[in-house]
């Protein structure tokens, strides 16, 4: 039997055979790998999906807010800069035009689209039409701005679009459209590190969601696309282009009439761009001071409700005390005073070499502190290298008093650049409870983060002091028309002889207490403490809130301690409030989120520093350094015509200034210097503090009288003192030693503390008419009219 003869291949029908296998498989593939896929992801074998109790607990992160005490935001603390809002609090024209841009049938769908996905499909990866969008609906967007996309191995954009997909349908069966509406509006992110659409209304346009108008509501809507592409504030055109395309798609669905169209496509783009950052808006020292409270609060609530919040992602309202009114007129008191001493200051030194320059010990210091020389040792460079790198040159934002400028300059040259700039510190209390109502710790936060005001920064505090040794002699019963001597002595101090001498180098005579605190004479106030003793001072001090080491040596009668501005301000609250030291505060409460209010300050208890007959002593005697000694200035030159009590201070070399004010109701302290001592003025003229520092709080004080918000501020009057008081104080404030009588009449007079014997005994030995003074006797009217001849 003859084998068969095989047929020989068609291998046209076998190829043919071939690919319809492959095609099928294929074809079988893509339907099931989808059905794989959505299996795995519904499973969690790609990804855990969020159940629905964790979809019903959507909670962003929303910044925590700091509004002053008369109600204004002053600033925010987060990681994202959000705002929660609720739906009726974003304008329709927001919601009108994100439906009509974003996703037509959003009203229609239950979180997917699939005639969009199908016009995709067919256009973007069929045709390569770009232009048909991405097909996601808000919803899937919001479940992308939720949960974050995520990098997977394989098939990556097809697993992480069915998960919100996924998402979005879960999504839907939770929350109602509205309430999809507002969470989107308040996760989607606008760039610049802001999310929801509060913080856009603010940053773009200065107000709230619910006033945007349509055409700001649509500029808005249309960033969604590419926030940093149509930014409005880096690309106008593009982001008023993308604007009008947003309204035609309103025109698209019968929003808007065809005219009006046209007339707000015709409309130019208007922002009203307010950006504030840690560095600007009102009171960034104070903002800043109260971040760093609150990081040490904050865990203490917690702990105290058993609850956790945190300061950056809670949503949480600050109140604080601070006056934003009264904080506007410190601030630019601030500005206008600091600019116009900071030009006497650079044109008092010109052509002169700088002593801050020369000086080595400085300028280590200056660079040991430097961001850049720190930054540059931590990466492990050698001292050459760092050295070389901190005098190479590039271009640097420097500030000027004109504005920010970009020069040339070396990161040496910039040290020496910021040391010739004076600084300060303005801080106001409320005397009666120790409320904080303005805080300006420096002329530019963003510049000069070192803040003037706070407890850790202290300076000499010069003749500020003085009241405090003064009260002091007042409490040991010193009475205050007691006169001492302005003759020099020397004292041992440390195991040396130290003899402290006066401003005007003038030592004749003897002054009363009220005397010497008006003339701040120096000698006079070291005898001072001596009768009042230093350990007496020193505790007076630490009962009036100063914590900071004052040394039992004389000199502290002239300041010599170094002290924060903070703390001789709450020092002088005790003065004007009846003798009684109140503790300052700034945080009043602390609400969560949702307005429950989870820390309130205690109320602040009052201690009794000293007698109320002393505080009223020293409060007389300070009006009194106003009305005619070294703070008459407030009244001759800037017209001031309230009751106010004061006292400067300057330190020694000028190299600091000090003013300190008080009201009935407010008690403001300044301080003025440079950066290290020894950047001062030459001459104690321009360097005292009542140059210095004074001018600050009277340009102050003049805005306070021309806002009439603080009518009682501005006319309150302290408490006339009673009859006792007066008349303990009712004594001359300086007392010619005898010899000048002698030289006058040639003969010894007897004093015996009666005006009319003494006038009997001057118009006996005179041979000139003794001139008449009705009022305070004929003894008082030829000292007058010897004064004037002097």
């Amino acid at each position: 039997m003859k084998p068969k003869k095989k047929k020989p291949l068609n291998h046209k029908n076998s190829l043919k055979r071939g690919l319809l296998k492959i095609t099928a498989y294929l074809l079988l593939g893509l339907i099931c790998l989808p059905l794989i896929l959505l299996f795995s992801i519904k499973t969690g074998v790609i990804g855990k999906l969020p159940d629905k109790e964790q979809l019903g607990k959507i909670k962003n992160f929303e910044a925590s807010e700091v509004y002053s005490d008369d109600g204004k935001m002053l600033g925010r603390y987060f990681i994202q800069n959000r705002t929660i809002l609720e739906y009726d609090q974003i304008s329709p024209n927001v919601i009108e035009s994100l439906i009509a841009t974003e996703d037509a049938r959003f009203f229609e769908h239950h979180g997917i689209d699939f005639k969009s996905l199908v016009r995709v499909f067919f256009k973007t990866l069929i045709m390569g039409d770009r232009s048909s969008g991405g097909g996601s609906t808000i919803t899937q967007q919001l479940a992308k701005n939720i949960y974050h996309r995520q990098e997977y191995s394989f098939f990556s954009m097809i697993i992480t679009k069915f998960r919100e997909m996924l998402i979005a349908s879960e999504l839907e069966d939770i929350y109602s459209k509205e309430e999809i509406l507002t969470l989107y509006l308040n996760t989607v992110p606008f760039g610049e590190n802001l999310f929801g659409i509060e913080a856009a209304s603010q940053r773009y346009f200065h107000k709230s969601a619910n006033n945007l108008n349509l055409q700001e509501g649509a500029t808005l809507v249309g960033m969604l696309k590419a926030t940093t592409y149509y930014n409005p504030k880096n690309n106008p055109e593009r982001s008023k282009e993308r604007r009008n395309v947003v309204l035609g798609q309103l025109a698209k669905k019968d929003s808007i009439t065809s005219s009006k169209l046209d007339s707000l496509q015709a409309l130019p783009l208007e922002l009203n761009y307010y950006k504030v950052d840690q560095n600007d808006g009102l009171a960034p020292y104070f903002r800043e001071h109260v971040r760093l409270a609150l990081r040490k609060l904050i865990p203490h609530i917690s702990d105290s409700l058993g609850e956790s919040f945190n300061l950056y992602t809670d949503g949480l309202k600050i109140y604080t005390t601070l006056d934003s009114r009264l904080q506007t007129h410190a601030e630019r008191a601030v500005y206008r005073h600091m600019r116009q001493l900071q030009n006497t200051f650079d044109t008092h030194w010109t052509g002169r070499n700088k002593p801050w320059e020369k000086n080595d010990n400085i300028m280590d210091r200056a660079i040991n502190q430097s961001t850049a020389y720190q930054q540059l040792k931590e990466s492990g460079l050698s001292s050459d290298s760092v050295n070389l790198l901190l005098n190479l040159k590039k271009e640097m934002e420097v500030y000027s008093w004109n504005g920010k400028e970009n020069i040339q300059m070396s990161s040496m040259d910039s040290i020496k650049f910021y040391l010739r700039f004076l600084n300060i510190g303005f801080l106001s209390i409320e005397p009666n409870s120790g409320k904080i109502k303005t805080w300006v710790g420096g002329i530019n936060h963003r510049f000069f983060k070192y803040d003037h005001v706070n407890q850790y920064s202290r300076r000499q505090v010069g003749s500020i002091f003085k009241p405090i040794v003064y009260a002091s002699a007042l409490e040991q019963g010193i009475s205050p028309c007691d006169y001492i001597k302005a003759e020099q002595d020397s004292y041992q101090e440390k195991d040396k002889e130290w003899k402290p001498g006066n401003s005007n180098n003038k030592y004749e005579g003897k002054y009363s207490l009220e005397g010497a605190l008006t003339e701040s004479v120096n000698t006079v106030s070291v005898k001072v403490l001596e009768k009042a003793g230093i350990d007496n001072t020193v505790r007076l001090a630490k009962n009036m809130g100063i914590k900071s080491d004052i040394p039992e040596v004389p000199s502290i009668a002239l300041g010599t301690p170094s002290i924060s501005l903070i703390e001789m301000v709450s020092a002088y609250t005790a003065f004007a409030n009846r003798g009684k030291r109140i503790d300052p505060y700034f945080i009043d409460r602390i609400e969560d989120h949702n307005g429950r209010v989870i820390w309130k300050h205690p109320k602040s208890m009052t201690q009794q520093a000293m007698s109320l007959a002393t505080s009223q002593m020293i409060i007389e005697m300070l009006k009194n350094v106003v009305n005619s000694g070294t703070a008459v200035r407030l009244r001759s030159t800037y017209k001031l015509p309230n009751d106010i009590a004061g006292k400067t201070g300057t330190t020694q070399s000028n190299a600091d200034g000090w003013f300190m004010a008080m009201t009935p109701k407010l008690v403001t302290g300044v301080w003025v210097g440079g950066e290290y001592p020894d950047i001062h003025f030459r001459t104690t003229a321009l360097g005292q503090g009542a140059n210095m520092a004074l001018p600050a709080y009277a340009l102050f004080q003049q805005s306070i009288n021309r806002d009439t918000n603080f009518k009682q501020l501005a006319q309150a009057k302290f408490p006339y003192p009673p009859a006792s008081i007066v008349e303990k104080l009712d004594c001359d404030p300086f007392k010619e030693d005898a010899d000048f009588w002698e030289m006058l009449f040639g003969k010894k007079i007897k004093r015996d503390g009666k005006e009319e014997m003494e006038a009997k005994e001057i118009k006996k030995y005179s041979k000139k008419p003794v001139p008449k003074d009705e009022d305070k006797g004929l003894f008082k009217g030829l000292k007058k009219l010897f004064r004037k001849k002097k």
